[in-house]
């Protein structure tokens, strides 16, 4: 078995073919979902899809959408999440690309939120990082948080994901690593300790590359892909994988 730890199955690019996508997964030998919330918006739509053991939820607002935050937002949120005690936190965290650097501060006000109701509740959290890691670590520290979760799409150097590492968070190893080109996304998947590592899709985005679609099935060819770089066996990677996703789905 392996598990997709990053899948925007309600997404709209998905269409009613959930059930397939999930059957196509489940066919390449990936049994277990955690799917995100990008937004409010979708929060209905994310939540209506857990179902542990096989789907597992998490709901916030990504940093794309801080914009979107206000305090009905926050009370939304805590609500859902004590409704439902295995859902995590996510996808929330900074994005400091030049497209979205603009509103920086408020991305941090909303990140600094989000992560101190998963802190409260002890829920592990989906985050999201582009060119922040310094902000991102500084207010995991400050506020102690110990709930751990998920660096997703990780595309950084080893010094970066040790850094996170120390944070508590596990590795995110998605279909970046199915680019022969991508030096530091590859890097990280040979050279990192493999009880750090969880593999995703985040699908149907980070598109492998000449392909027109991806669903949770690739987790099957990211798990081939670190096997090769490691020189190990998918069945190595794959114990190793689950063993660490388990321990925070519990």
């Amino acid at each position: 078995m392996l598990t997709d730890s990053h899948c925007h199955l309600a997404d709209s690019a998905f269409g009613g073919r959930t059930d397939a996508v999930l059957a196509q997964a489940r066919a390449a030998g990936v049994a277990r979902f955690l799917v995100p919330a990008a937004r409010e918006s979708d929060f209905a739509a994310v939540a209506a899809l857990h179902r542990p053991p096989q789907i597992y939820a998490a709901l916030g607002v990504h940093p794309w959408y801080a914009g979107e935050w206000h305090t009905e937002t926050s009370e939304r949120l805590a609500a859902a999440l004590q409704a439902q005690p295995e859902m995590w936190v996510g996808e929330i965290g900074l994005d400091y690309h030049p497209r979205h650097r603009a509103n920086a501060a408020l991305q941090l006000a909303v990140f600094r939120e989000q992560l101190a109701l998963a802190s409260r509740l002890e829920r592990p959290v989906v985050l999201h990082n582009l060119k922040a890691m310094s902000d991102l670590t500084a207010e995991l520290k400050r506020q102690r948080f110990a709930a751990g979760g998920i660096a997703h799409a990780f595309s950084g150097s080893l010094e970066e994901a040790q850094l996170l590492i120390r944070c508590g968070l596990l590795i995110g190893i998605g279909t970046l690593v199915l680019n022969p080109h991508a030096r530091r996304a590859r890097e990280a998947a040979a050279k990192l300790p493999l009880e750090y590592l969880v593999l995703e899709t985040d699908s149907p985005f980070m598109l492998p590359p000449g392909e027109e679609s991806n669903t949770p099935a690739n987790v099957a060819r990211v798990a081939d892909v670190v096997a090769a770089l490691r020189g190990i066996s998918r069945e190595t990677v794959a114990a190793a994988t689950e063993a660490n996703i388990g321990r925070l789905l519990g």
